[in-house]
């Protein structure tokens, strides 16, 4: 905890901004970290299990259309995701996990509703 503080003193002693790094230079990140959700969409069996133990109800499932016919599958909205990984234990294929992605920026919020196609 002491490190980072040491070197954010460092740089702005120094004149270079502690922010600058960023995305050259990525943070290390510990094996629990719980970033944005990924969701396998060939092993998703359709199952809304993820979405009825959500309690932020940020998971809702829509309709997506592939190779294999329609089906549904969860649509996540990352603004209201408190990162609890409830959705990934309770997965019976473990198709929708949590990455180390922590790229988060947006201009509106609704950028941030995420649709099962676009999560990794």
């Amino acid at each position: 905890m002491i490190g980072p503080i040491i070197k954010t003193i460092k740089t702005a002693v120094l004149g270079k901004p502690y922010t600058t790094e960023y995305p050259e230079v990525r943070e290390s990140l510990p094996d629990n970290y719980r970033g944005r959700l990924r969701l396998d969409m060939d092993t998703c069996i359709s199952c809304s299990a993820c979405a009825i133990i959500c309690p932020n109800k940020t998971i809702t499932m829509v309709s997506v259309i592939t190779d294999k016919g329609d089906k549904v599958m969860p649509q996540v909205g990352h603004e209201r995701c408190l990162f609890c990984a409830l959705c990934a234990e309770v997965c019976p294929p473990k198709c929708l996990t949590l990455s180390k992605n922590y790229d988060y920026e947006a201009y509106d919020k609704r950028e941030l509703l995420t649709r099962p196609e676009e999560l990794e």
